[in-house]
């Protein structure tokens, strides 16, 4: 048997879909289905119960699975061993950004890096926060920094501070708005953050609490537009918390009432390739800048904090 047949095997038992699998290995699903088939062939054994719902592990596919991500594992770790005793620190890596840079450190963070390992090749796209994890747990990102808290176990997450967001209105509707209550709140209009972003997590669950919907919204995916759009009198939209202070001192917006929301700013990776000397450098560096201690390192925090 392959590597890349167990990988697969993994993947599919993962999702639970043969589709959604073959996307995350960036192969063709007839491939994909070959390659479950051939190992099924070589253990003897149905692994997989198949409809058109999807597809689930046998009592036989449960049992090998743990088995089958020690191998996993192991073959990474090999990777990484060798790796490290080339000495390796270098090469293109792909980190995520979510904020503006002064939130995430970001010019210290790749001054940093670059002093420190001149080998390395830094990319920093700019993501929304849902889609980086998703990049992440693909591979298509070696890191990035991330708001909120995570649930999936293979993806380890370094806390680097809590991020607090403000309700806010254009201006001109501060005074209108002063006593409004949540029913007349949520019958204005509201600019979010895509579906899959922590952002719109944040304030689809505010409303939740006080048992509202947003009437209408416009959806925009950047923080600087998002604000753009309030104070050009829009609707109204969750702000963080440093911009929502900045904005009133300059009389472009109002914070409505004394609500805050609360969320971590972290920096997330495969636990996989925590040992990768590549990675390592990256953890090392964040380390550095934002002064942590290695305990702030986890694989699963504390669920998203919120007052209103």
């Amino acid at each position: 048997m392959e590597l890349y047949q167990l990988r697969g095997f993994a993947t599919v038992a993962e999702l639970g879909h043969l589709t959604r699998a073959a996307e995350r290995l960036h192969i063709s699903q007839p491939a994909l289905s070959a390659q479950v088939r051939s190992l099924e062939d070589e253990l003897g054994l149905v692994l997989f119960d198949r409809s058109p719902a999807g597809m689930q592990l046998t009592a036989a596919g449960r049992r090998l699975l743990p088995e089958i991500e020690k191998v996993l594992a192991a073959a990474q770790a090999l990777r990484d061993q060798a790796r490290a005793i080339r000495g390796d620190v270098d090469g293109t890596v792909i980190v995520g950004t979510v904020s503006d840079p002064g939130t995430l450190r970001l010019a210290p963070f790749l001054a940093a890096a670059m002093e420190r390992y001149p080998g390395l090749h830094i990319q920093v796209p700019h993501e929304v926060s849902g889609v980086a994890f998703e990049r992440v747990r693909d591979r298509a990102l070696d890191a990035s920094f991330y708001y909120g808290d995570l649930t999936h176990p293979s993806v380890a997450s370094l806390r680097l501070r809590e991020l607090g967001y403000r309700v806010v209105v254009p201006a001109a509707w501060g005074e209108r708005l002063a006593k409004a209550d949540w029913n007349a709140i949520a019958a204005e209009p509201w600019i979010m953050t895509p579906a899959v972003s922590t952002h719109r997590q944040l304030a689809t669950s505010m409303f939740r609490r006080h048992g509202v919907e947003p009437a209408n919204h416009v959806e925009a995916d950047n923080e600087t537009v998002i604000a753009s759009l309030v104070i050009s009198g829009l609707g109204l939209a969750l702000m963080r918390e440093e911009q929502a202070i900045e904005r009133v001192a300059a009389g472009e917006v109002a914070i409505w009432r004394d609500v805050r929301l609360v969320t971590p700013l972290t920096f997330i990776y495969l636990n996989e390739r925590r040992d990768d000397p590549i990675i390592r450098a990256l953890i090392d560096v964040v380390e550095d800048v934002w002064e942590l201690q290695p305990a702030a390192t986890v694989t699963a925090s504390s669920s998203v904090r919120a007052r209103a």
